[in-house]
């Protein structure tokens, strides 16, 4: 077998005395997409943030790309790894030019004249918007795009330095209709890329899971409800388990939706 992406053991964290995570056990290998799904305050995020070697566990292992957590320099290994929030956006002056909120990406910047770009680099990040179907957006003041555009922006920010684990924590968060689905059909045409590196989607909604993801980890209060292929994990009952609701799951054409159990009110 591989070695894995990403491998968490025993991993807990607590945070102002609370225990926010507790006890995961995960693996992501090559070739897999996964979405984190839960409620509010049920440790996504958290989980997230150490994956992207901003938090660092209580106690627990973590090992991603092959580098163990606390025996390697996190500086060298954050350039491997591809992360975006919703609330980056709010971080980007709204003057500045979408091409170079990518390219900036280069040196986890955000603005273009704190380092020195050549020719090439300004080509990489129109090819990432490209990529994700903004290019034409590369001018553009980022201020002035829809929230959608500034979030599939984003998604080309985390491509810009060829990453090997790309981190989503709710790109979809206050998104209207249009700008999720426009997102979410980005998501899954880098699903079906064979290029594109495994992928890490945090959401609240089944809805927004895109086609092609394979793999699906289930969170309530800290702890793990359901992990494994995403058929598997997404149903009925571990759903329904890990919201605290009667829900039932339906799936067509490659998406996911959701409504109450009338049959058990």
């Amino acid at each position: 077998m591989n070695n894995p992406i990403l491998e968490l053991s025993s991993v807990n964290r607590t945070m102002d005395g609370a225990l926010v995570l507790h006890d995961i056990d995960w693996r992501v290998d090559s070739g897999q997409h996964w979405v984190v799904l839960g409620p509010n305050g049920s440790g996504k995020s958290s989980l997230l943030r150490i994956v992207a070697l901003q938090l660092h566990p209580s106690s627990g292992s973590v090992s991603i790309l092959g580098a163990q957590l606390g025996s390697t320099d996190i500086r060298v290994l954050r350039r491997r790894i591809g992360y975006t929030s919703a609330s980056l956006a709010d971080s980007f002056r709204p003057g500045i030019k979408a091409g170079d909120v990518v390219m900036t990406s280069l040196y986890g910047a955000l603005e273009p004249w704190w380092h020195t770009y050549d020719r090439a680099d300004r080509d990489r990040a129109l090819d990432q918007l490209d990529r994700i179907g903004c290019g034409d957006r590369a001018d553009h003041a980022f201020g002035t795009l829809s929230s959608g555009e500034r979030q599939r922006v984003l998604l080309a920010r985390t491509l810009m330095t060829d990453p090997e684990l790309l981190l989503l924590d709710e790109p979809t968060a206050a998104l209207d209709i249009p700008g999720r689905e426009e997102l979410v059909a980005t998501l899954a045409d880098l699903a079906a890329d064979p290029t594109t590196p495994p992928i890490v989607l945090v959401t609240h909604h089944v809805e927004e899971i895109p086609p092609g993801f394979t793999h699906a980890l289930l969170m309530n209060g800290g702890r793990i409800i359901g992990v494994g292929p995403v058929c598997d994990v997404l149903t009925d009952s571990v759903l329904s388990s890990c919201f605290g609701i009667d829900l039932h799951l339906t799936h067509n054409a490659g998406r996911w939706s959701i409504k109450l159990d009338s049959s058990k009110s």
